[in-house]
Order: structure tokens, then C-alpha cells, then sequence
């Protein structure tokens, strides 16, 4: 399953609280360690960077940058923005394929890291691990968003290579980045929306113009040419009127004549009706063949009626005909696979016979020819002598590795009571912290335990404490060790490298307990020599030789507490103190009194002290850590037994394991004997019992029925059977003669039927459409004409006057554009569609206007808000450094893609306030404006760091502690993010606070020196002093 996306980052607040500080001070995004390897100038390197502001100082080339290239690159970051390089390659350490950078993000606990790793090489391919996990770089992207982390955002990541870049923003583009940095997603969402309606806007204004004007065209094209469409569609409708005119005139002409025909027809009226009444009589007549052909219609139809029941009965005897003509068929061919059954099966018996006779006599023969099997007993007593004598190898080895077991359990109790006193001895360790508890180091156990539990993160051993660490033999003797050796060293922890001496200094940090560095470097220890005038006075010891610990422990309460200075006498080295000093000891102890000595820097006299002996309140357990050494060398003693042990006993069982398989394997032998035997039995009482069945099998076939009875009686069955059949047929053939006979029969008659059936109807169907379609036509004529012919002159010559007039009222009208009347149609076609989309586009308009002003109205109060609040910070800290200088809003309208942020700033008094260039102001003034621009968003970005790479570098001395005094100050506040400023350089005594943190990049061979003195946690004079040698 897919892993789940994701969540958005969360829409910040403008009026939410910034995150609340943690008790480690750090907040929620804060890088809280850089770890590289072979990335750019490093092999290796763990950065642990401070809550508030770090300055990262180190020579030109040391790697200063690198750091900047890692946290950008670690943070899913292009290398394009880095300016160096295109391609995440070129940053692998030269001379090495692969190299990572991880970067742990601080999450809503001090204990809740956010693990960001990318891991590079040479073919430019990277590969991103989350918290250990392999994921794709979207999750990664996804996972930062969370944060406002935006490393291609100048006002947040401003690497060493692109500080010039800041400069030449321009007004538009430095209103992008700082609405990016604000931290408020809506700013940059709503400007992008704005511009976008703007440019919207202002497309629909064009538009709306160029169709008005259009449109404007067009109605004036068509109220010239309305003239001439009125004159042409006049002109139409006289020429149609004219042409009714002429329709109307035979009208008029028929009308004439038909007065004049009815006289004709009056006077031939009765000559016609004579005619019709006798077309009537021969009508009446010619019904009288329709009515016979009717009848003889009928009578076809009763004929074939008769014909088809006729048809129908010859089939359904011709359907019994052929089922018993079937049946007689497999009756027949029944009788045929008997006989055929018989003869096979006469033939098969013989055969049969012949092989059982065959068979018989070869199963007698191999009865005959099979030879006895006799048992082999002299092998099956060697074998049953050989499985004796392994049985009694397999009981005595049984029998020494029961011993060597009992040893081995032996062991394992001397080595359970071994570590129980190891138990108990540690124990004892527990009563020497409560000790320390008690003398004031309140948190010692936890930080004991702490230590015990991260071993695991530590380069080399880490000792502590040193108390636990100390063996003392003599209890006196560990009355002077405590009494000289001061109260802190003995709760501190003792480290052997240097990162680990800083890792355990945070961490102790909270328990108040103390770290101490071992370099490795041993100390001389002078040699003990104990000389005879020292023994006169009782002088036989010294500190350093009278308790042991580990060597890196012994150096350290040696070069701290100069043990190797520090004798021990008796009581006549008391009674005679003062002859002590004068052979040159300072330093010694009594049973009762601690001498010191010392010589005066300036007058050169001496001075003697005299101190009681305190008694003991830390060396009050017995414990001998070389008890406990010896008890684990005990432990690992019976450890070794007991492996040898376990071998042994590993090595009979395998020798075991062989006797059982030598055992397994002769009585294998002697199964196979037994086996063979036994095989050889079974043989010969099969091939007896084969012989028997073979012989009763023929007795069987001889006594089998005779098959030439059954084969007659099933031939005289197949004669009847045809007989049967012949009949059958010959009455089929009689019924199929007469079946086509009625068949042709029917068929002539239907057919003649169906012929004379379709001639009738068609003759109707004719008779009756053209009917219909002449009565319809000539009722539309009739009455379209008369609507039209009522408004026209009644008489003839009337008409033909008015025909006359129209033509020539029409052909007066002449046009030099014979297509007005479509032009002004198509043009009126198209003053409509225009009008239609400029409807349209005027109500987009106004939808476009009105969201702009709702979008507007929420984004330009708060962005001339947040720009306020950037001029009052940005001229407060501008009039600290120099004259003036503000921040404002660059308006222009609707124009929002022309919207920006001038930066305007003057640095003598006499000069006026410019727009901020890499034209107007130098290169200094340049980096003064821009650190002081990026102050002034401290306190309205909710981003958790920043990073800015040497900003001081051009700028006078003066302007450069300015500005460090306002980082420092800035850095001070509750609410200032994470801060890195990268510098070769600071200027000499410059104030810090608490919230500074000082990285030095320490790279390079001609520095190898110097870090080595500073990683042993020595003091600064000495890393200067290695310096310079």
C-alpha cells in the first residue's frame, strides 16, 4: 500500500502567535545538526548550529559556503539557485563518487526530529531518505512546506554567489519574494489571481471596443443601402402582382367561354344522359363476370382445402411407413452384428486356446528351470558380530560424553556464581554514586545512567565517574587521594575525542555535572625514587603510585591534581617536617597532617601550610576494581572451558552419528539378505500359482458352447426381416405418387387464386389514389387562386390595363447594385450575432470588475499593512546606520502586474532619497540596505531560518558593527527565527549576547596545527600559540 500524501502546509494566521520556543530554545523548523560527507571541501563533518544566531566565520576557502550549498541542497533545494553549479554532481569532494548531506529539522520536541537525507554522486543522481526511509523527492518537498522553508527565496536563503542578485530585484520582484516570505499563503495566491483577472479585464475592454465599432459600421452601412432595399423589394412585389394579373386572364377568357358552351351543353344534355343511362345498363351488365368469377373463386379455394386435407393424410401415413421401415432396418442390422459377434468370437475362442496352451507350457517351464535359493548364514553371523561391536562403541562413547557433560554443567554454575559477584561488586558502584550524591552532585546517577545507555554514540570510551573509576588499596592512602584531588574531579566524566567532549558538554550541561578532555597525548610521569636520606624521614611513597585506574584516568588526576608532586611518609616524617622541605619535597602527607610548601614569587622566602587530614568520606566501600578484573578474567576463563566443552561434546555426538549410520548401514546389509530370501519364496510361489491358472483357464475354453447352432437360427431371422422390408417399401412408393400428385394439384390452384387476388387490389389501389390526388389538387388551386383573383379587375380589358401599368412601374426602377437587398440581409444577419456577443462580453465584464474588487479589497489592505510595518522597522534601523531610508508600496491601479516595493535610501545628508540600485548606491551600501531590509521582515515572516552569506563584505567599519550591534539585537527577541550569517571576518570587540553562537570553519592543512589544540579542549592562547609555531 501505498504510502499516504502528505498534508498541505497549514494557513498561517496573520494575527497567530510565533511558535513558542522550546526548553532547548530552539523552535519548530530549526536546523539542530549538519552532518556531510565528502561534500565540497569536507570529508566529514557535524555541524550543531544554535537556536538564534550563528556566525560562521573562517578564512576565504575553508568551506564557509559549502555549509550554505549543503543546507540548500539537503532541503530539496536546485543547484541552480546556489549560482556555482547546474547539476548536483559537481558537488561530490573531488577525487570521491559518492557523497550525503543530513540535515535534522527540530520538531514539536526537543526528542522529535525531522531527518532529511540526500545522498549524491558523480552521475548526478540523488537518492532521499525521511527519517531513514527511502522516499521520493515530492515527500521530501511535502515535508518542508510544512515549515515555510523556501531556499529559492531570496529574502530567506541568500547564498555568497547571488547577494548581487538582491540588488538588481526589482520593485515587482522583490513584492514577490516578500509576499513569499511573509509566511501567508493567501498574499501570493490573490496577487497571481489579480493580475490575472487584470490582464483579463483589460483583453474584454478591447474587445467590447473593436465590436462596438463593428456593430457601429455595419447599422451605418445598412441605413444608406435601406433606400434602395425599399425601392428593389417594391419593385419584386409589382412583378409578382403582375404576374398574378396574367393568371387571371385565361380565368376571365374561360369564363366568357363557358357562358357559351352552356348553351351547347343544354341543348346536348339529353343526348348525354341517353349515354349515361346506357354506360349505367352496361355497367349493371359487366358486374354479372365479376360475381361468376367469384363463385369461381371459391370453388378454387373449397378444391384446395379438400387437396391439402388429402396431402396432409398421405403424409401422416408415409410418416408410419418409413418408422417401421426403420425399425425392420435395425432389427436387420442387429441380427447381422450377432452373426458377425458369433464368428469373431469363434475366432477369438480359438485363438484364445492356442495361447493359453502357449502360456501353460511356458509357466511349467520356468517352474521347471527355476533354481532353489539356499541362505547365506555365515554373512548373517559376520553381520549380526559386526552391529555387536558397534552397539558397545555407541554405549562407552555415550558414556565419556555423559562425563564431559556433568563437567560442563560444573562450569556453568562456577561461571553463574561468577557473574553474580560480578553483580554484586556493581552494586557497590551504586553506593559510590549515592556518595557523590551526597557531597552535592544531586543529578550524578542520572548522568551516570545516561552515559551507560549511549555508549553507543560515542567515538571512543568515555569514563566516569572518575570515583568509580579509582582503586585504592590502602584505606589511609585513600584518605590523602580524596583529601588532595579536588571535589569536582571526582563526579566529572573523562572523553578521549574532542566531538565527543562537546556532545557530552550539552548534555551534562543539564545535570551540572563536569566533562574532562583526554588529548591521548601521555604525560611524563617522573619515575618513583625513593632515596635513603627519604627513608630517614620516613618518606617511602608517592600518590601517583598507591591507586590504579585506566590509563586515560590515571593522566588526567595526574596533570590536574599533580599527584607525581605528592609524597607519603609516616609519623617520623611528621616529627621531622622541616628537614622534609629542604631536600626539595613541597608536597607530602602524615597520618594525621598534609604538608605544602611554597617559595614566594617576589621576596623568594618560603611559606609553609599545614592542613588535617579529613577523614574519608567517599572511599568508604571496599571495592577493588582489580577484584573485578580478576572476576572477568575468571568469567572469561569458564567461558572458554565451556566452549571447549561444547566442542567436545559436539564432536561425540558426530562421532555418535557415524556409529549409528555404520550400524544403519550392516543392518541395511543384513535387511537385504532377508529381503533376497524372501523375494526368492514369493518368486516360486507365484509362477506355481500361474501354472494352475494357466491350467484351469484352457479346461475353460474347451468346455465353451458351439457357435454354428446360434448362427443358423440368426440367419433364418435376417430372411423374415427382409421380407418385411420389401412389403414396407413397396407401400411407400404408392403413397409418394400419389403425395405429388396432389401436391402439383394444390399448388396450381393457390397459385392461380393468389394471381387473380393481386390483380383486384392493384386495380382498386390505382383507382382510388388518383382519385384522392385529384379531388385535393384541384381543391388547393381552386382556393389559393381565389384569394388571390378577388382583388384584381373583373373584366378583361381592365386587366389587361392593369398588367400593362405594373410591368412598366417596374421596369422604370433601374439599380447599379443589382445584390443590395443580400447584402443588407447578410449585414442585418450579422448586427444580430454581434449584438448577441457584446451582450455577452459586457456581462463577463462586469462579473470580471466585481471580483476583482472582492479580491482587491482583501489583498491590498493587508499588503499596505504589512509594508507599513516594514517601513517603521526598515526607518528606525536606517537612521541608526545612516541618514534615511523607507519601504513603500509602489501602486498602479488596476495595472497589479505593475504593483512593487520600492526601497529608497540616502547616506548624506545633502542628497535625496533614491530607489535602491546597483546604479544609485555602492557595493556596501548595497549590503547595508539589504541586511537592514531583511531585519525589518524578522518579525512578520514565519519561516524558522535564514541564512545570509557575507552581507558585511564591502561595507566601512562603522556600518559593520552598526549592523552586527541590530543582528545581535534582532536575534535577541523572542520571535527572531534562526539566524546564519557566514563572515571571514568580525571586527575586534564587538558586543554578543547570550543568543550569539560562534562556528569556526577550522579547514585546511596549514590550520591542522591549531585544530588539534583545539579539539584537546585546550585554551586559546595555546591554539595561538600553535599557530604561530
Amino acid at each position: 500500500m501505498a504510502a499516504p500524501r502528505a498534508a498541505k502546509r497549514a494557513k498561517l494566521d496573520r494575527g497567530a502567535a510565533p511558535p513558542q520556543r522550546g526548553e532547548d530554545d530552539y523552535v519548530l523548523g530549526n536546523i539542530v545538526e549538519i552532518e556531510l560527507c565528502n561534500f565540497m571541501t569536507y570529508d566529514r563533518l557535524v555541524c550543531r548550529p544554535g537556536p538564534r544566531l550563528n556566525l560562521v566565520v573562517g578564512p576565504n576557502g575553508s568551506g564557509k559556503s559549502s555549509l550554505v550549498c549543503a543546507i540548500a541542497l539537503g532541503l530539496a533545494g536546485d543547484p541552480n539557485i546556489l549560482g556555482r553549479a547546474s547539476s548536483v554532481g559537481a558537488f561530490v569532494k573531488r577525487g570521491e563518487v559518492a557523497g550525503h548531506v543530513k540535515i535534522s529539522l527540530r520538531g514539536d520536541t526537543p526528542d522529535d526530529m525531522i531527518c532529511i537525507t540526500r545522498k549524491i554522486d558523480t552521475k548526478n543522481k540523488s537518492e532521499w531518505l525521511l527519517n531513514g526511509a527511502t522516499v521520493p523527492r515530492k515527500e521530501v518537498i511535502d515535508a518542508i512546506k510544512k515549515f515555510n522553508i523556501q531556499v529559492n527565496n531570496l529574502t530567506q536563503f541568500l547564498p555568497q554567489d547571488r547577494v548581487s542578485e538582491f540588488a538588481k530585484l526589482s520593485p515587482i520582484q522583490l513584492l514577490e519574494e516578500t509576499e513569499k516570505a511573509i509566511g501567508d499563503p493567501d498574499l501570493p495566491v490573490q496577487h497571481r489571481q489579480l493580475v490575472e483577472r487584470s490582464k483579463e479585464l483589460k483583453a474584454l475592454e478591447v474587445a467590447l471596443k473593436q465590436k462596438e465599432q463593428t456593430l457601429n459600421n455595419l447599422k451605418a452601412l445598412n441605413a444608406q443601402q435601406e433606400k434602395d432595399v425599399e425601392r428593389v423589394r417594391l419593385r419584386d412585389n409589382l412583378l409578382r402582382k403582375a404576374e398574378l394579373m396574367k393568371k387571371k386572364l385565361p380565368w376571365l377568357k374561360f369564363d366568357m367561354m363557358r357562358k357559351e358552351f352552356r348553351e351547347v351543353i343544354e341543348e346536348q344534355e339529353k343526348i348525354a344522359k341517353k349515354k349515361m343511362e346506357e354506360a349505367a345498363r352496361i355497367w349493371e351488365d359487366s358486374k354479372g363476370p365479376i360475381e361468376e368469377l367469384k363463385k369461381h373463386r371459391a370453388t378454387y379455394t373449397s378444391n384446395i382445402k379438400k387437396i391439402s386435407k388429402q396431402v396432409n393424410e398421405n403424409t401422416t401415413k408415409r410418416q408410419k411407413v418409413m418408422e417401421d421401415e426403420l425399425q425392420l432396418n435395425a432389427e436387420l442390422r442387429a441380427a447381422f452384428d450377432d452373426i458377425d459377434h458369433l464368428k469373431k468370437q469363434e475366432k477369438s475362442r480359438q485363438q484364445r486356446i492356442l495361447k493359453a496352451k502357449e502360456d501353460f507350457a511356458a509357466a511349467e517351464k520356468e517352474l521347471k528351470d527355476l533354481q532353489p535359493y539356499e541362505l547365506p548364514r555365515d554373512e548373517m553371523a559376520q553381520l549380526t558380530e559386526q552391529i555387536a561391536r558397534v552397539n558397545v562403541e555407541i554405549k562407552n562413547l555415550k558414556a565419556e560424553r555423559n562425563g564431559v557433560e556433568s563437567q560442563l554443567a560444573r562450569e556453568e554454575e562456577r561461571m553463574r556464581k561468577c557473574s553474580d559477584r560480578l553483580k554484586e561488586m556493581e552494586s557497590k558502584n551504586s553506593k559510590l554514586l549515592q556518595r557523590l550524591r551526597t557531597t552535592g552532585a544531586d543529578n550524578i546517577t542520572e548522568a551516570y545512567y545516561w552515559v551507560q545507555e549511549n555508549k553507543k554514540k560515542f567515538r571512543r570510551e568515555v569514563y566516569g565517574p572518575v570515583l568509580l573509576e579509582v582503586n585504592v588499596q590502602d584505606k589511609l592512602h585513600a584518605t590523602y587521594l580524596e583529601n588532595h584531588v579536588p571535589n569536582y574531579i571526582w563526579k566529572s566524566f573523562i572523553t578521549q575525542d574532542a566531538s565527543d567532549r562537546d556532545y557530552m558538554a550539552r548534555q551534562m550541561k543539564k545535570y551540572g555535572i563536569p566533562v574532562l578532555n583526554y588529548a591521548g597525548e601521555r604525560i611524563r610521569t617522573r619515575p618513583l625514587n625513593i632515596t635513603p636520606e627519604m627513608k630517614q624521614l620516613g618518606i617511602y611513597s608517592r600518590l601517583d603510585q598507591e591507586f590504579n585506574a585506566p590509563d586515560a584516568v590515571k593522566e588526567v588526576l595526574i596533570s590536574q591534581a599533580f599527584l607525581d608532586d605528592s609524597y607519603i611518609g609516616t609519623d617520623e616524617t611528621h616529627r621531622r617536617a622541616d628537614e622534609v622541605s629542604k631536600i626539595g619535597i613541597s608536597d607530602f602527607w602524615t597520618p594525621d597532617n598534609h604538608y605544602r610548601w611554597s617559595k614566594s614569587r617576589y621576596g623568594g622566602h618560603i611559606s609553609g601550610f599545614v592542613d588535617t587530614v579529613h577523614p574519608s568520606r567517599l572511599f568508604v566501600s571496599n571495592l577493588d576494581v582489580s577484584d573485578i578484573e580478576n572476576l572477568q578474567l575468571q568469567k572469561e576463563q569458564h567461558k572458554k572451558n565451556i566452549e571447549g566443552m561444547n566442542e567436545a561434546i559436539t564432536k561425540f555426538r558426530k562421532k555418535q552419528r557415524q556409529l549409528e549410520d555404520e550400524e544403519a548401514n550392516i543392518l541395511k546389509q543384513k535387511e537385504e539378505i532377508i529381503n533376497t530370501m524372501r523375494f526368492e519364496k514369493k518368486r516360486r510361489e507365484e509362477l506355481q500359482s500361474r501354472v494352475d491358472m494357466r491350467r484351469r483357464m484352457l479346461e475353460d475354453l474347451f468346455q465353451e458352447d458351439d457357435v454354428e447352432s446360434s448362427t443358423r437360427k440368426l440367419v433364418d431371422q435376417v430372411a423374415k426381416l427382409n421380407d418385411k422390408r420389401f412389403q414396407t417399401m413397396i407401400k411407400l412408393k404408392d403413397l409418394l405418387t400419389e403425395a405429388v400428385a396432389l401436391k402439383w394439384s394444390h399448388t396450381e390452384k393457390h397459385m392461380a387464386s393468389i394471381e387473380l387476388d393481386a390483380k383486384i387490389w392493384e386495380m382498386e389501389k390505382g383507382v382510388k389514389k388518383f382519385e384522392k390526388d385529384a379531388n385535393h389538387a384541384a381543391r388547393e388551386y381552386e382556393d389559393h387562386l381565389n384569394k388571390e383573383f378577388d382583388v384584381m379587375p373583373r373584366t378583361i380589358e381592365e386587366l389587361e390595363a392593369a398588367i400593362q401599368d405594373t410591368e412598366s412601374e417596374a421596369n422604370s426602377m433601374l439599380f447599379l447594385n443589382q445584390n443590395v437587398l443580400q447584402e443588407y440581409q447578410n449585414r442585418q444577419r450579422e448586427i444580430e450575432s454581434i449584438s448577441n456577443k457584446l451582450k455577452d462580453d459586457k456581462d463577463q465584464y462586469e462579473m470580471c470588475c466585481s471580483e476583482i474588487e472582492s479580491v482587491k479589497g482583501k489583498w491590498l489592505p493587508t499588503l499596505r499593512t504589512l509594508v507599513s510595518k516594514i517601513n517603521d522597522t526598515f526607518s528606525r534601523n536606517f537612521q541608526e546606520m545612516a541618514v534615511a531610508g523607507e519601504v513603500s508600496l509602489d501602486e498602479h491601479g488596476l495595472d497589479f502586474d505593475h504593483y512593487g516595493i520600492l526601497i529608497k535610501v540616502k547616506f548624506r545628508q545633502t542628497s535625496q532619497l533614491q530607489v535602491l540600485s546597483a546604479h544609485h548606491q555602492s557595493g556596501g551600501e548595497r549590503s547595508v540596505s539589504t541586511i537592514l531590509y531583511l531585519v525589518s521582515l524578522q518579525d512578520l515572516t514565519n519561516c524558522p531560518f535564514r541564512v545570509v552569506d557575507e552581507i558585511n563584505q564591502g561595507m566601512d567599519p562603522i556600518n559593520e558593527r552598526k549592523m552586527f550591534q541590530q543582528l545581535v539585537r534582532a536575534a535577541s527577541q523572542i520571535n527572531t527565527p534562526q539566524c546564519f550569517l557566514l563572515t571571514p571576518k568580525l571586527l575586534p570587540d564587538l558586543e554578543y549576547s547570550g543568543a550569539c553562537s560562534i562556528l569556526n570553519i577550522m579547514n585546511g592543512p596549514w590550520i591542522e596545527e591549531p585544530a588539534k589544540v583545539w579539539s584537546a579542549g585546550d585554551c586559546w592562547r595555546m591554539v595561538m600559540s600553535a599557530g604561530g609555531r
